[in-house]
């Protein structure tokens, strides 16, 4: 199965609390921040979500 590189670019300050919580449920604390997820429909709709946040990638 594939999986996604989620990268944080934009700081969380200023945005919706929601957002906010969307980062933090995906592992994201902090600009620079990578996690490697499991391509699911769950992690698709929490990145576009936050797509003005992050940076997505697919991996082998």
């Amino acid at each position: 199965m594939a999986r996604l590189k989620v990268v944080q670019k934009r700081s969380a300050i200023g945005t919706k609390p929601q957002h906010r919580e969307t980062l933090r449920s995906l592992g994201l604390k902090r600009i620079g921040d990578i996690v490697v997820k499991e391509d699911r429909p769950e992690i698709r709709g929490m990145v576009k979500a936050v797509d003005h946040l992050v940076a997505v990638e697919e991996v082998d």
